[in-house]
């Protein structure tokens, strides 16, 4: 990228198609690689992309996409994101695409920041070069003017306490740009800032507010001149003003009785209050073809738990924002009805059924405009019932409403509950529309965690290495066996970036023995005040001030330190809290699996002294269906161990456990010496009829 073109003067630039090109640079795109003839301006906004910090944080290169987009129009070749993202995001997610709603200003100031962490020898955009590019804005100054703080003080300020590294000479390729965790987090509280307000955009003053709310350098230094998030939020109404609905009374709603039961999943989707959903587009596209039949359009999401049944319809909702479904289901509110909240403080015989006919009532009178979801479906079974033939409970009352279609109803539940509580219950099944919901693969459940990234990154002010995620979710795959994918993989890798914050955030030791130090010496002090010893009492105030001094300097090193940095989880991190829940460890964890099964004939004659013929032949088994030859469906193998009695037949099945599963007492062992007498075998196939066993 870089290379003279030959007879540029003759040659128009292949982007513009108006100045004559000066370069010829090859873009690569899903492993197709073009060579184009482009002028200086074209390949410096190409430079510019290739560092744009919105690769990073939105998946693409925004400010790029406009000449991208008509060059992938004119001809077959896609260069970009375009042709893999729809409306700014990508077409196997559900989630509010933030990027869409960055005014021009703030990207032009988030491509700035860029450019100062470039030339400032960072590979992160961190707070404090948000900070420095946001002072030149016209409305940011206003709020520092009042606090007789002007832009130049600010950047000189951050220019002093930001720690530089090594600058990419410009002759150079510059690296990609990242965002740190702060900056995330920042960019979620300058959303629901801009939300607040009733702003439709995200401006350089809503980065301004979330900056003062995000801990960090920038915070610091903004706290520092009494430049808090609820000053600059009152600085801003002055200075931009409210949204159209602000100022005015809030409008009285026409469901208050469901409102009160319930939550407005699509309201907390528009506010970006729902994580993404990621790769399961094909679920909700089922889901909304039940929602759209004529008949039978109560879906019920049917699967293990923690496989995402709650996730899905979070997605519809998310995609109802987007007006990314039918005529039919656009607009139409995603409301989760909460059972639990209309059974409890009901004190008489008739009031909870009162709340239900209330809350079924608001629902039909607005003619199919709400999907109503129920989060655990079959708990509306014997819900409410006072006991009895006669007991009337939730089930019974939506029967009517769901046999006229009156109710849009979603349900979600596990497939134990489904046949243990629904399929008793004919009419109710009839009317529900099973949708099965199966494990992600482990490919799948490494997209979902990637796609999460962004926001367990900003809670938790870490990074998040791909090592690290693809770690969680192989070794919550294998060792946490008695849970289901996403869940338990996610659960893993939220633990284990909460276990590397919080070991970030305590004090250094040496800081904590020289606060204990200067406590020892206190006490000290004042004894010797006690006691009128005046002369030493002097001499250990001057001892305390002079070790209050390396304390103070140390704590405020310390605390830069930590708001310019951020800790990192790697997959020793994620094996510690895996070690911890199954007992495996770590060493064990951490060794390469082509490692382990490699070297498997000298790990099992560490416990199995001869016996070769038997150890290969176990270990080559073990190997054929590690390397995907073997039948899924069918165990890893069958072994039938022949020889006299202490040959070490059952000492190679507890290596063997040891070896594969990582403990010998993750085998279930049979004694047949048990079962001799005939009617001994009851224990293993349950007792005959007529028998207690």
């Amino acid at each position: 990228m870089g290379k003279s073109a030959e007879q540029s003067q003759q040659v128009t630039c292949d982007i513009c198609r108006q100045r004559p090109a000066a370069l010829q640079v090859t873009v690569s795109q899903a492993g197709r690689r073009r060579t184009l003839n482009v002028c200086q301006s074209d390949y410096l906004r190409l430079r510019a992309r290739s560092a744009s910090p919105f690769e990073s944080l939105f998946g693409s290169g925004l400010l790029a996409d406009d000449f991208f987009e008509r060059l992938a129009r004119d001809e077959d070749f896609g260069v970009g994101s375009v042709a893999s993202r729809e409306n700014g995001r990508p077409q196997d997610s559900e989630s509010v695409a933030l990027g869409d709603l960055l005014s021009e200003q703030s990207e032009q100031i988030l491509q700035q920041a860029a450019a100062t962490a470039a030339e400032w020898g960072s590979q992160w955009i961190d707070t404090s070069h948000l900070l420095h590019a946001l002072a030149d804005n016209d409305v940011v100054q206003a709020p520092l003017k009042r606090y007789q703080l002007s832009a130049r003080d600010l950047k000189t300020q951050v220019e002093q306490l930001t720690p530089k590294g090594a600058s990419v000479p410009e002759t150079e390729e510059p690296a990609k740009i990242g965002v740190s965790p702060r900056v995330k987090a920042a960019l979620q509280h300058a959303f629901q800032a801009s939300r607040e307000l009733g702003h439709g955009y995200i401006g350089p003053e809503h980065l301004l507010i979330g900056l003062a709310e995000e801990e960090g350098l920038a915070s610091d230094l903004l706290n520092r001149y009494g430049l808090s998030a609820h000053s600059l939020r009152q600085k801003t109404v002055q200075v931009v003003g409210k949204g159209a609905q602000e100022g005015r009374l809030p409008e009285q709603s026409d469901t208050p009785t469901l409102d009160k039961y319930s939550r407005d999943l699509t309201a907390l989707a528009n506010e970006g209050k729902l994580d993404p959903v990621i790769g399961r587009a094909a679920e909700v596209e089922t889901l909304i073809e039940v929602l759209s039949r004529r008949r039978k359009n109560n879906p019920i999401l049917i699967g293990e738990p923690g496989v995402g049944k709650t996730a899905i319809v979070e997605g519809l909702a998310q995609r109802i924002v987007h007006n990314e479904v039918p005529d039919l289901l656009q607009n139409k509110p995603v409301v989760e009805l909460n059972i639990n909240s209309l059974v409890a403080g009901s004190q008489y015989l008739g009031q909870f059924e009162e709340r239900i006919k209330q809350v079924l009532d608001e629902i039909t009178s607005h003619e199919n405009e709400i999907v109503l979801f129920i989060d655990e479906l079959h708990t509306i079974v014997g819900a409410g019932s006072t006991g009895g033939e006669g007991g009337l409970d939730v089930a019974n009352t939506l029967k009517p409403q769901l046999a006229r279609g009156e109710l849009h109803l979603v349900g979600a539940t596990t497939l134990a509950e489904y046949q243990k509580h629904i399929e008793k219950d004919a009419a109710l099944e009839r009317r529900l529309q099973p949708v099965f919901v199966a494990e992600p693969t482990i490919d799948q459940t490494i997209n979902i965690l990637r796609g999460l990234r962004d926001r367990l990154e900003a809670h938790h002010k870490v990074t998040i290495t791909d090592e690290a995620i693809v770690a969680a979710v192989e070794m919550a795959d294998r060792y946490v066996t008695n849970r289901f994918l996403p869940d338990k993989a996610i659960d893993l890798i939220d633990q284990a970036a909460a276990r590397v914050r919080i070991s970030g955030t305590s004090r250094p030791p040496e800081l904590h023995e020289l606060g204990a130090q200067i406590e020892q010496l206190r006490r000290e002090r004042d004894y010797a005040s006690n006691r009128k010893d005046f002369k030493r009492a002097g001499a250990l105030e001057a001892r305390i001030e002079e070790h209050q001094g390396d304390y103070d300097q140390g704590l405020e090193e310390w605390n830069t330190t930590r708001s310019t940095s951020a800790n990192q989880v790697g997959v020793e991190d994620v094996a510690q809290i895996v070690s911890r829940v199954t007992g495996v460890p770590v060493a064990e964890l951490t060794t390469e699996e082509r490692t382990r099964l490699m070297e498997m004939e000298q790990r099992l004659h560490q416990r199995v002294v001869g016996q070769d013929e038997a150890v290969s032949a176990v270990s080559d088994a073990v190997r054929l269906s590690r390397a995907g030859l073997g039948d899924r469906r069918r165990p890893i193998a069958t072994f039938f161990f022949l020889g006299p009695t202490g040959v070490g037949k059952t000492e190679l099945t507890k290596a063997l456990a040891e070896t594969v599963f990582g403990d010998e007492e993750a085998m279930i062992r049979v004694d047949m010496s048990e079962y001799m007498e005939r009617h001994t075998v009851a224990r293993l196939i349950g007792a005959p009829p007529g028998y207690v066993g």
